[in-house]
């Protein structure tokens, strides 16, 4: 069992066992937020769904109301004018067989990808590198695009991706610690709503079978996942 510090566990004695409605949760989560650093908010959903078979699975991506407040870099597969749409609308790095190269040589400096559809066959000979890092473009998620200066733009802003892990669990950011308390909240407002909108057909029973919030350095708090609306009236 991993051992936690005093500033956790001081943290750990201020949370009940009981859940808390998602106002009350991330207002708490800032709360105990304490280290030197401005602290990751994240929210882990579990679902009540078998990722195991194909018309169970969850995922997508959502731009959230207020972003993330994390700096992301955006790599861009492109060539000619998209590649200059892509710069001009701050991709970090853009290319194409350069760009594949660099990536054959190790170099991973960026966040998430980008790639116009006519360079997915030079994209496929580094899926192996990307995919396991999660950074491999895809059509679902709309990485895949013609349309790559509204993809940076939303990237930028703090488009998040959301998946369901063999468990079930979707593990997402909702910004920071120092977020003010609304924004935080109607970033998981959107998320939740998401996540009910995309419900597999096939799944059956409980869908949203728990809801924790948490900080970087901070413990678990236990979320009502059965609120759902007008969640700064409560």
């Amino acid at each position: 069992m991993a051992k936690h510090g005093k500033n956790y566990r001081n943290a750990s004695e201020k949370v009940s066992a009981d859940l808390y409605s998602p106002k009350a949760a991330l207002e708490l989560v800032k709360e105990l937020a304490s280290a030197k650093f401005d602290e990751t908010i994240d929210v882990s959903i579990r679902l009540g769904v078998d990722t195991r078979k194909a018309d169970q699975n969850v995922r997508g991506s959502i731009s959230l109301p207020h972003g993330t407040g994390k700096t992301v870099r955006v790599a861009v597969f492109a060539e000619g004018e998209k590649a200059r749409e892509a710069e001009a609308a701050g991709a970090d790095i853009v290319g194409a067989d350069d760009l594949v190269a660099s990536i054959q040589a190790g170099n991973f400096d960026f966040d998430a990808a980008i790639a116009t559809p006519n360079m997915m066959a030079k994209v496929g000979r580094i899926g192996k590198l990307l995919g396991p890092r999660g950074l491999m473009p895809n059509p679902k998620l709309g990485t895949v695009t013609m349309d790559v200066a509204k993809m940076v733009g939303e990237l930028k802003a703090g488009r998040v991706e959301y998946r369901a892990d063999r468990y079930g669990i979707c593990h997402v950011p909702l910004g920071k610690a120092s977020f003010e308390l609304v924004a935080l909240v109607e970033n998981y407002q959107a998320l939740i709503t998401e996540i009910l909108r995309v419900k597999p057909a096939a799944a059956k029973g409980r869908y949203i079978k728990s809801v924790v919030v948490s900080s970087t350095m901070g413990p678990g708090v236990k979320v009502d996942g059965t609120k759902v609306r007008a969640l700064m009236e409560d």
